[in-house]
Parts: C-alpha cells; sequence; structure tokens
C-alpha cells in the first residue's frame, strides 16, 4: 500500500506540473489578444468624442441641421444631460465647452479603459493660444458619452 500511495502522490504532482505550464500558456495568449480589443475600444471612443463635439460645436455655430440640445441628445445619456444643464446655470457658461465661448480647435486621446467605459481626454485649443482639457467618459457597450469633467486632480 505505501508504493501505491507514493505512485499517486507522483501522478498527481505530475498532473499539476503539466497544468501549470499550459494555464500559463492560455493566459498568455489572452494577454496577446487584448491589445487589440484595447485598440478597438479607442478607436470607437475617440472617433465618437470627435464626432459629438463637432456635431455640437457645429450646432453651436449654427452651421448644421441640429440644435446643440439635439446633439446632446444623440450622444449622451439623459442623467449626463440634466447635470450638464444645472451646470450650465450655475456657471453661466456652455457645459459641454465649460467655457463661455467656442474653442478654434480640439483633438483627442483615449486615456484608458476599465468597467466597461473609456476615457477619452479632448483638449480644446482657444483662440488666444490657452487649452483645457476635458474627460469624457464611453459607455462601450452603445459609444454612450456619460460623463464629462475637468481632469482630475
Amino acid at each position: 500500500m505505501p508504493n501505491r500511495t507514493r505512485l499517486c502522490t507522483a501522478a498527481a504532482v505530475a498532473a499539476l506540473l503539466t497544468a501549470g505550464p499550459l494555464s500559463l500558456s492560455a493566459q498568455a495568449a489572452d494577454t496577446r489578444s487584448a491589445p487589440s480589443a484595447t485598440a478597438a475600444q479607442q478607436s470607437r471612443a475617440e472617433v465618437r468624442v470627435n464626432s459629438f463635439f463637432r456635431d455640437y460645436r457645429q450646432a453651436v455655430l449654427h452651421k448644421g441641421g441640429s440644435t446643440p440640445a439635439q446633439v446632446r441628445a444623440r450622444y449622451l445619456t439623459p442623467d449626463l444631460n440634466k447635470r450638464l444643464d444645472a451646470w450650465a446655470l450655475k456657471h453661466d457658461a456652455d457645459p459641454v465647452f465649460q467655457a463661455q465661448n467656442v474653442p478654434a480647435s480640439w483633438k483627442t486621446r483615449y486615456e484608458g479603459s476599465g468597467a466597461g467605459h473609456a476615457t477619452v481626454v479632448l483638449t480644446e485649443h482657444w483662440s488666444g493660444g490657452r487649452s483645457q482639457d476635458v474627460w469624457y467618459a464611453v459607455r462601450l457597450s452603445d459609444l454612450t458619452v456619460n460623463d464629462l469633467k475637468a481632469p482630475p486632480s
């Protein structure tokens, strides 16, 4: 009987040693596929924020067929729209631009993702040379913007 116990123990150890590298290989394969998913999230989220900002800016400048409220309704969650309306009343400024005038240009960059959201930083450039970052949270399931705010301190 003692020989049989040693044989079973040896078999169990061999199975664990064999399973270890296979598990690591499976994890490595998952890690290798992650960058393409992140690149897709990055691209979709950045395109969505850029499209929203372009359309909103055009609406504010009366150069499109939509009003600013229509553009916001198309891209933003109802909750965010309510919060932006409250922000505008409190600050007497445009809640998307977070200023009283319209930026001359802008650029976007992907900041990261987690918990089903991507963060995109939109840098507004003003005609006087000043710039300002606004952080956008984009829900990845439907590419709806559900938050925008000043950068974290």
